[in-house]
């Protein structure tokens, strides 16, 4: 099944005087380079006074592949206006073991120097141990909990690849011993580094589904750290109806859509998401407004806590931002859990009105990004984007005191509200400036 998209794009589209002259003196165009062939790709040629350079050409923003990063960014030299969309090290919080080492660590220091209550309050990830390394330690945990189910991941990999769900030890001891292996053994057959986490055997389900749920924030600095978080985002259901008696079936453990959409009967037409704003509306209307805003706020103090936790360790650099997508599910008791942050999160569309939340983000990002200079640097809301932390929380002062009372102040986070975008950039960007001369 290939799908055909449309972007309806409108407002102000001005020349580009971009070819006039290679000086940089009096240039307004953003010249950029793009790595992947998708939706950003569409996103970029739209916007307004963007030209795309070949990749020997000088740019000022690249939206590239970590792999580009990998090999490229130490031996490019960078202007001060340049922008890149990934830190050097980003791995510290997208890579499954990193990230649950950099937590632990993170929670150590808040119990050490804050007391357990405040360390508590990172109780969100499950019970993880990086392989072959921990194994001794994850085999005295195993042991403890006989008969509960356990769930193996490749560190590096996405889309489902390299992941199953066991019981017993005798189902990784091949792995195991691979692991054992002499260092020359090795060296001829690497074995892969995984993490063993413990399942979440109780997920919340509707209609019987699985599902998780992909939220976007964008990291714009980490000294001082600055994030927003989007609005929109989707949960992604499996195929098949939950049960724990059958842990070898992929489309009914795995939600990714890469994973779904090769199950027997997929329906393309059909899907397997719903958008935030509909996730929230069904909570909301199952158990209530304050039953879901306190889960909501739950999910905002994983995304500022799991940042706090690399904030020492990424590399910042002024030239760089980071599109996270971060991938959270709820068990039965409605408690988020963080399973995992990816660094590239895949912006294919499955659906035209996931092409369309796709783009909005995309153009929303960049909005944020700036490269054409219309904003002060003191907003609170970019499009649909609103700024989580800035140095500290963020607040808004929009809350009803007869109504709320001492709720007044409340984090500026609106994951699953109303997405009134266009309204909003138009209040913002109006009048629309001329474009910095870069």
């Amino acid at each position: 099944m290939i799908f055909f998209f449309t972007l309806q794009t409108s407002g102000y589209r001005p020349s580009c005087d971009y070819g006039k002259s290679e000086e940089r003196e009096g240039r307004s165009c953003v010249r950029y380079r793009c790595g992947l062939l998708n939706t950003i790709q569409t996103v970029l040629r739209q916007r307004p006074n963007w030209v795309e350079v070949k990749d020997d050409g000088e740019w000022d923003f690249n939206w590239c592949d970590v792999g580009w990063l990998r090999e490229n960014f130490d031996h490019t030299y960078m202007e001060e206006h340049v922008r890149i969309n990934h830190f050097r090290n980003h791995y510290e919080l997208t890579r499954k073991n990193l990230m649950v080492k950099n937590l632990k660590r993170y929670q150590k220091i808040l119990e050490r120097e804050l007391g357990r209550t405040e360390a508590s309050k990172c109780d969100f990830f499950p019970c993880t141990f990086a392989l072959p390394s921990e194994y001794h330690l994850f085999v005295e945990e195993f042991n403890r909990s006989p008969g509960s189910t356990w769930i193996m991941k490749p560190v590096a990999k996405s889309q489902g690849k390299g992941i199953f769900l066991f019981r017993k030890l005798k189902d990784i001891m091949e792995w195991k011993k691979d692991g054992s292996r002499s260092e020359e053994q090795k060296d001829a057959a690497q074995v892969e580094n995984y993490v063993a986490q413990r399942y979440i055997e109780n997920p919340y389900l509707i209609n019987g589904r699985k599902f998780d749920l992909r939220v976007y924030v964008l990291v714009t600095s980490y000294v001082p750290l600055k994030a927003w978080l989007y609005r929109d985002g989707f949960a992604r259901f499996s195929n098949t109806r939950f049960s724990l008696s059958r842990i070898d079936d992929k489309y009914m453990h795995l939600t990714n859509v890469s994973v779904q959409k090769t199950a027997p009967d997929y329906d393309p037409e059909k899907g397997c998401k719903w958008q935030m704003q509909q996730l929230r509306r069904y909570l909301t209307a199952k158990h209530g407004w304050e039953t879901v805003q306190n889960l909501f706020q739950e999910m905002d103090n994983i995304f500022v806590r799991s940042l706090l936790s690399v904030q020492k360790v990424i590399i910042n650099d002024k030239h760089c931002f980071e599109l996270y997508g971060y991938d959270i599910l709820l068990d039965h008791n409605l408690k988020p859990w963080l399973i995992e942050v990816n660094a590239s999160p895949s912006h294919t569309p499955s659906s035209q009105e996931d092409y369309e939340m796709k783009c909005r983000l995309l153009e929303d990002t960049l909005n944020v990004v700036d490269m054409e200079g219309r904003l002060t640097g003191k907003e609170k809301r970019v499009g649909g984007y609103d700024l989580m932390w800035n140095d500290g929380p963020v607040y808004r002062e929009d809350v009803n005191l007869q109504t709320f009372g001492s709720l007044a102040l409340t984090a500026n986070t609106h994951l699953g509200c109303v997405n009134d975008r266009e309204k909003q950039l138009r209040q913002l960007l109006k009048p629309f400036p001329c474009l910095k001369k870069i």
